[in-house]
């Protein structure tokens, strides 16, 4: 096996904010892990991080324990440790700017106001970090973002979540086994319309 990955999903802590809209990222983890017979066995570096094997490769899934905006406060030190370059450092956080069902890995870039993925950057000291955004919609009138991102996500969109997480499961496998899409600028995927229309009712 090669060196480690660290596939990091981003939230805020404790069961208060575990339906949350903003903690999409830990469930996208969560899933994963569940999925591949990981456990969620340490704390260390202020994250708490399930190891072992996925895809042929040596994995550290790591959901930190700071608030969303210092999330850096973890994952700088885990890859400092672990000795990981950011190449090998997958992000997996919500975006307000695309609609639930939608899902969009980006090599690099600018953390888009995302304060979860500056504060990585700013303590990391790099913006070349892989990351893997998935859609949450702008809220509705003009309730204010912060407000919407704090709330659970409704009956239907949690019926929507069963369809967004394996796909993101699958995307995160693709990054993880260098798939022929991930050679290319940036992916977007979307689940099937007939799964979309259950927003639609």
């Amino acid at each position: 096996m090669t060196e480690f990955a660290l596939i990091v999903g981003l939230g805020n802590p404790g069961p208060r904010y575990a339906r949350n809209r903003h903690n999409i990222g830990f469930r996208a983890v969560a899933d994963l892990a569940v999925a591949h017979r990981l456990s969620f066995s340490r704390t260390e570096h202020y994250a708490c991080t399930a190891h072992g094997a996925l895809a042929g490769r040596r994995v550290i899934v790591a959901q930190p324990q700071t608030w969303m905006n210092e999330s850096g406060k973890a994952v700088a030190p885990l890859a400092h440790f672990y000795k990981i370059p950011p190449e090998h450092i997958l992000v997996i956080y919500d975006d307000l700017d695309i609609p639930l069902g939608t899902l969009r890995f980006r090599p690099n870039g600018s953390s888009g106001g995302h304060r979860g993925l500056a504060s990585i950057f700013q303590h990391l000291g790099t913006q070349e970090l892989p990351r893997l955004r998935l859609g949450i919609g702008r809220p509705p009138g003009r309730m204010d973002a912060a407000a919407y991102v704090l709330q659970n996500f409704s009956e239907d969109e949690e019926t929507l979540l069963w369809d967004v997480l394996p796909l993101a499961r699958q995307l995160i496998v693709g990054w993880l086994t260098n798939d022929s899409d991930f050679q290319r600028p940036g992916i977007t995927k979307r689940i099937k319309n007939e799964q979309m229309k259950i927003m639609k009712k």
